[in-house]
């Protein structure tokens, strides 16, 4: 079993399940406040980049290097806050959406830089922070 589905077992599964749903609750009302305050595809798009560099600064931090060691770390800030701040389906409803109002060109340029915007920031977030952390 992996040590991250470890965290999981017996007794212990209830913490990470709170720190799980409180951090959801955190990352889905920030994306929330950010769809009011920017209503546009482009808030969603911001929103799911921003998201992935913080999900490759994480990982390095909590998994790679170990310099966060709090056992409730990678499930409160990574499943929890990100999870709950980043949307999958938005972007889904969000390039649909466009389809359907005959902006074709948008929608596939959404698509591709939604993508391309995501990955690379996680490649640029995992990068700078190993720098900074060092070996």
């Amino acid at each position: 079993m992996p040590a991250q589905r470890a965290e999981t077992a017996g007794a212990a599964k209830w913490k990470v399940l709170a720190a799980v749903s409180a951090g959801g609750v955190i990352g889905a009302t920030a994306r929330y406040a950010v769809s009011l305050a920017w209503p546009s595809v482009w808030a969603t798009f911001a929103i799911n980049v921003l998201g992935c560099a913080l999900i490759g600064v994480l990982m390095v931090l909590v998994s790679e290097r170990q310099v966060v060691r709090r056992p409730l770390a990678r499930p409160f800030l990574g499943v929890g806050v990100l999870g709950g701040f980043t949307t999958f389906s938005t972007y889904a409803l969000d390039f649909a959406g466009l389809l359907e109002r005959q902006q074709s060109g948008a929608a596939l340029a959404y698509a591709a830089a939604t993508v391309a915007g995501a990955l690379g920031a996680v490649w640029l977030g995992a990068s700078v922070t190993r720098r900074m952390v060092g070996p």
